[in-house]
């Protein structure tokens, strides 16, 4: 394994990791705290702490020119956008299903990058993705939880497709914008993108416990500040399609961490729902021993959905 490879693979499951345990405290500080109320409270703990970070790394938050609007945009859409989407969703949802959910970005990115940037996919590749939309399809639709609000699936959704499109926006932000940087820009765009929705909301707002407040830390210390910059660093090493393949990992450390931290019970066919869906995107985004030997060699035609 390169070190590139290696570096990506340490960084894309510290993400996983953070990402996975987030759906926890946002279902905990959700049923005190709005949900567009959280996405400012820990985006605004986010740019609190992004400038000790650049200063431990030594790194200047100068943000070029150049590099205004495609950071601005994966503001709005990576985190304005996809909380809009995801805090909304896992108040209706239990937070294993809403994981279960997002765990399908990597086939939505995969094809993505066949539409957009022309990438060819093979048959299994195909077929994963159709596999992993029947599992997401039979998680949807069990309907006796009285915990599953439809719209919850239609938020989670919306979620999914804005992290698809942040994933092709960062690639646009050039190298003289540094990590850290990139980060602590995007956190600030997409924090005043909420701050509309999070006023409109006020109504609701109420002081939150110290086990709320301490969700919310963690939300924006590890989830948004090291969680973000963390994901970029694995998409500058590897790129979007292999990148979102860590996503894979948030489903099962979710659905673990529910069972025992919040005694979450997913019925059967959900469970067979989040089986299907997970193998579809094994499938989907792990090459074939042809294509695996094509990469190995260096020959044409090697991708790694093939």
């Amino acid at each position: 394994m390169s070190r590139r490879s290696s570096e990506a693979a340490g960084f894309g499951l510290a993400t996983a990791l953070l990402w996975g345990l987030s759906f926890l405290s946002i279902k905990t500080a959700v049923a005190v705290i709005p949900p567009m109320t959280l996405a400012v409270s820990r985006f605004a703990v986010a740019c609190s702490v992004l400038p000790l970070l650049a200063l431990a790394a030594r790194e200047s938050l100068r943000l070029p020119r150049k590099d205004v609007l495609p950071v601005a945009c994966s503001g709005l859409v990576g985190i304005t956008l996809y909380f809009l989407g995801e805090n909304n969703g896992v108040a209706r949802l239990p937070a294993s299903e809403s994981s279960l959910i997002i765990g399908t970005i990597p086939v939505l990115t995969m094809l993505a990058e066949r539409l957009i940037v022309g990438a060819r996919l093979a048959a299994r590749a195909y077929a994963g993705a159709a596999l992993s939309l029947v599992g997401v399809a039979l998680i949807v639709a069990r309907a006796e939880s009285s915990a599953s609000d439809p719209l919850g699936y239609v938020f989670m959704s919306v979620a999914a497709v804005s992290w698809v499109a942040y994933n092709f926006i960062v690639k646009r932000v050039s190298k003289d914008c540094g990590r850290v940087a990139l980060t602590f820009w995007q956190s600030l765009f997409g924090l005043a993108g909420c701050v509309p929705f999070a006023l409109a909301e006020r109504g609701s707002w109420q002081v939150p416990s110290l086990t709320v407040s301490l969700n919310v830390l963690y939300l924006g210390v590890l989830c948004s500040a090291a969680g973000y910059w963390l994901y970029t660093m694995t998409l500058d090493r590897i790129g979007p399609g292999r990148a979102s393949s860590y996503i894979n990992l948030i489903p099962v450390i979710s659905v673990a961490a529910a069972y025992v931290i919040l005694g979450e019970r997913l019925g059967g066919l959900q469970l067979a729902g989040g089986a299907v869906a997970v193998a579809g995107v094994y499938l989907a985004t792990t090459p074939g021993r042809r294509s695996a030997a094509r990469a190995r060699s260096g020959g044409p035609g090697s991708t790694l959905s093939e």
